[in-house]
């Protein structure tokens, strides 16, 4: 098996391709080792002692390295744990799969909720948001999670390696901010949220 890496936008950040599904549906984001404890690749991953965050997506697993960490170092590590969880076929999350796990959103990220009357505007950011955005995104190591709809803001969320990226907000103010007003009028201004 070989795995191969790409950088990204965030210096701190590798995108690893196992060649493979990471996850079948959806993503997934550790920010914590506490959070890690849901997938024993993550937790590895963690235990390494020089990894701040791990994110699942579709076809590749990004890592994001502690500060002061060299990738020169880290990238073996990474390498080896991820051909040993592939190997393996191990899963991906006690249990065996992610079905059973829910993980309630921290207070700080629920949903802002959409202003009343806009369910066709917001079937119009999601949209543009599903096919334009997140296949970009991901492309980067990342993912973006809609939040919400108020007063002609767009209120989103970086995950993976967007999430801390120097350039993420470049990117939510210049490029998916210029997108979405040019298909949608009614938005005004993109935030992060």
């Amino acid at each position: 098996m070989f795995i191969e890496t790409e950088t990204t936008p965030n210096p701190s950040t590798l995108k690893f391709l196992p060649g493979q599904q990471v996850m079948p549906s959806g993503t997934r984001d550790f920010a914590t080792p506490e959070e890690a404890e849901a997938s024993p690749l993550a937790q590895a991953l963690f235990d390494t002692g020089e990894v701040t965050g791990v994110f699942f997506g579709s076809d590749f697993v990004s890592v994001t390295a502690a500060p002061g960490v060299a990738w020169a170092d880290l990238k073996p590590q990474v390498v080896a744990v991820l051909l040993d969880h592939f190997v393996s076929q191990a899963p991906l999350f006690t249990g065996g799969d992610a079905s059973g796990i829910s993980v309630p959103p921290e207070a700080d990220e629920a949903d802002l909720g959409d202003d009343e009357g806009t369910e066709d505007i917001v079937a119009q950011i999601k949209e543009l948001i599903e096919t334009r955005v997140r296949p970009a995104v991901a492309n980067d190591g990342g993912d973006i999670r809609y939040r919400g709809f108020r007063s002609g803001v767009v209120y989103l969320a970086m995950q993976g390696a967007c999430s801390g990226c120097p350039s993420s907000t470049a990117t939510l103010k210049h490029g998916i901010e210029g997108l979405l007003k040019h298909y949608v009028p009614e938005v005004q201004e993109v935030r992060a949220a």
